[in-house]
């Protein structure tokens, strides 16, 4: 059988990412409509996993279906060809496919509530996600809250901004000097990019290294692979386009200077053990093992992208713990980069501190996006609390337009893994069979919150 690889979405990830210069103003927002599962006593008495099966083809061909209206939605396909040739040339509307998937969801809800499982629950949330982004799609917005319930199953807690203002004031005596303190960071940082003629060798000891530790840990199919890109004219830094066949495209976007802890950061976070690690486990233990066809695409919009944005985030600490990162980035790529070795102990200072602020982002995006704020306002706070150039602040309020709630998925689904991690582990070993885990089980954010 043939397989098609699909990739139509751009995101931000601390790395990926995309945006768009527009977007409807949050005061146009009109309540969508709600999203119920009909009680219905009739039920067939069909095999659970036979049912199952043809549910998750069916939620297959409806991602498909609302990719050809909605390019953002479907950010990796690696099924049939047919199916996504199918999709292509039919006429789509999307009454119909709200339809559709209204339909599919309460056949799915019902059978999970007849023989409930993991595998079912997953399903009915991933079509539940569908509903939600075929509305807003069609510019009928919800509450931010409501929204990232609906589409990630997680909801971001509320802020205290005065955390975020001494976490500014810790960094403020970090790099002491005149200007705004995004222009001492930014100055500071920029201080440590890697010149163009050494990013490669950088990142190919960086990724190699990130490598050496998953595969420490983990067996990985022997043909699993991954080429390195550099580009330009990109809204992310860096991005993971998944294959399928256990390879990834890892692209590199020079737009910006390149700092030297960028490199490990994008060689876990794209690399091992984040985004292609866990693609290629998804590929080879669901979808080629199990026989889950739903695994086949990839929803950006849906409960996945808690688990793959949270994972690959986390991975970075769980590939290098404690101090192991800046050692090795101190001993290893700052001498490669040509770079002052003696920094790298501030470098790391600072990334501690702003890791401070990084639900700040959340604040500002639901501020955004209820209407709470001005798009001016967001630039501003995205400068004060994101220590960010105006011109960076502008394309993160970009991809708050674009993206909109998908940003919870950085910090708060960090947070998730990385408790359910410590929750579930006693010794280092047991960390990444625990993170394991979580990568190989159908788990959405109320479970991986709940898990004990």
């Amino acid at each position: 059988m043939k397989y098609l690889v699909v990739a139509v979405a751009s995101f931000l990830l601390a790395a990926c990412g995309g945006e768009a210069d527009t977007a409807s103003s949050p005061e146009e927002n009109t309540s969508p409509p709600a999203i119920e599962v009909e009680a219905d006593n009739a039920s067939k008495t069909l095999d659970a996993s036979v049912a199952l099966d043809e549910m998750a083809e069916a939620f297959v061909k409806l991602s498909l279906a609302i990719g050809v209206l909605d390019p953002a939605f479907v950010d990796a396909y690696h099924g049939p060809k047919e199916w996504a040739d199918a999709a292509a040339g039919q006429e789509q509307s999307f009454e119909a496919l709200a339809a559709d998937a209204q339909a599919l969801l309460i056949k799915v809800a019902r059978a999970n509530a007849d023989a409930p499982s993991l595998r079912g629950a997953m399903l009915e949330k991933l079509v539940r996600a569908s509903v939600a982004r075929i509305n807003i799609a069609q510019e009928q917005f919800y509450p931010f809250d409501e929204e990232t319930r609906l589409l990630y199953d997680a909801v971001a807690p509320q802020y205290d901004v005065d955390e975020f203002y001494a976490a500014l004031g810790e960094i403020d005596t970090l790099l002491p000097g005149e200007g705004p303190l995004y222009e001492r960071v930014d100055a500071f940082r920029n201080s440590l990019a890697i010149a163009e003629d050494k990013l490669l060798p950088v990142f190919n000891a960086a990724i190699a290294e990130c490598r050496k530790r998953t595969l420490a840990h983990y067996k990985l199919p022997d043909n699993e692979r991954f080429r390195l890109e550099f580009v330009t004219d990109k809204p992310w830094s860096g991005y993971n386009w998944y294959q399928g066949d256990y390879e990834s495209l890892i692209q590199v976007n020079t737009d910006f200077p390149i700092i030297i802890d960028r490199a490990v950061d994008l060689g876990c976070h794209e690399g091992y053990p984040g985004h292609h690690t866990w693609n290629v486990m998804i590929e080879r233990d669901f979808l080629n093992g199990n026989g889950w066809i739903e695994y086949s695409v990839y929803p950006l919009f849906s409960p996945l992208s808690v688990t793959a944005e949270g994972s690959a985030n986390y991975g970075i600490e769980l590939a290098f713990p404690g101090d192991e990162k800046i050692t090795f980035e101190r001993d290893v790529l700052f001498p490669l980069a040509g770079l002052n070795p003696e920094d790298a102990d501030r470098l790391d200072s600072l990334n501690k501190l702003r890791r401070k602020l990084s639900h700040s982002r959340n604040h500002i995006a639901r501020a955004y996006l209820d209407g709470d704020i001005t798009r001016e306002e967001a630039i501003q706070m995205s400068m004060e609390f994101g220590l960010q150039s105006r011109k960076r602040a502008e394309q993160s309020v970009r991809f708050i337009e674009t993206y909109r709630g998908y940003v919870i998925n950085y910090n708060l689904g960090r947070d998730l893994v990385e408790n359910y991690v410590n929750r579930k582990a006693v010794g280092r070993v047991d960390t990444w069979l625990a993170f394991r885990t979580l990568l190989t089980t159908p788990l959405a954010a109320s479970d991986i919150e709940a898990a004990q």
